[in-house]
C-alpha cells in the first residue's frame, strides 16, 4: 500500500510540475522575443517527455501487478523463508542466497514468464532494482505473448 501512495504522490508532483512548466512555456512563447520563444518551445517539449515517462512507468507498474496477481492465482509465487528488515524488505543476505536458484530456472526455461517474474523478485530482494525491472519487463512481454496464444 505504501508503494501505491508513493506512486500517487510522485504522479501528483510530476503533474504539478508539468502544469507549472506549461504555464511558463506559454508566457515565453507569447513574449515575442526569439530567445524566449526558443525557450518556450524547449519548455513545451520537456513536459511532454515527462508525461510520456510518467505514463510508461505507471503502465509498467500496472502490468507488473497484473502479472504478479496471475502468478499468485496459479500458486507459483516464491514461498521461500526469508528474514525481513523492519522496513519489510528482504534481508540482503537472504536475497543473495535465493538468487542462484531463480537464475538457473530462467536459464533452463528462457521462454517462461513465471521464471522471469520470480527472477525479478529475486533481483529485487538482492537489491538490484535495475535488473529486477529488466526481468519483470521480460516476464510482462512473455506473459502477453502467452496470453495471446
Amino acid at each position: 500500500m505504501s508503494a501505491r501512495i508513493g506512486v500517487a504522490v510522485m504522479a501528483v508532483l510530476l503533474t504539478l510540475y508539468i502544469v507549472l512548466v506549461g504555464q511558463r512555456a506559454w508566457l515565453l512563447l507569447i513574449s515575442g522575443d526569439p530567445v524566449g520563444i526558443a525557450l518556450g518551445v524547449a519548455l513545451v517539449v520537456l513536459p511532454l517527455v515527462a508525461a510520456w515517462a510518467l505514463a510508461r512507468e505507471l503502465w509498467f507498474g500496472v502490468r507488473a501487478q497484473q502479472v504478479g496477481r496471475r502468478l499468485e492465482a496459479e500458486g507459483a509465487l516464491p514461498q521461500d523463508e526469508v528474514t525481513l528488515r523492519p522496513s519489510g524488505r528482504v534481508a540482503r543476505a537472504d536475497g543473495d542466497a535465493l538468487f542462484p536458484a531463480y537464475r538457473a530456472d530462467v536459464e533452463a526455461n528462457p521462454g517462461d514468464w513465471r521464471a522471469w517474474y520470480r527472477l525479478g523478485l529475486a533481483y529485487d530482494a538482492a537489491g538490484d532494482r535495475r535488473r529486477a525491472r529488466e526481468a519483470v519487463r521480460s516476464a510482462i512481454r512473455l506473459e502477453a505473448a502467452d496470453r495471446t496464444r
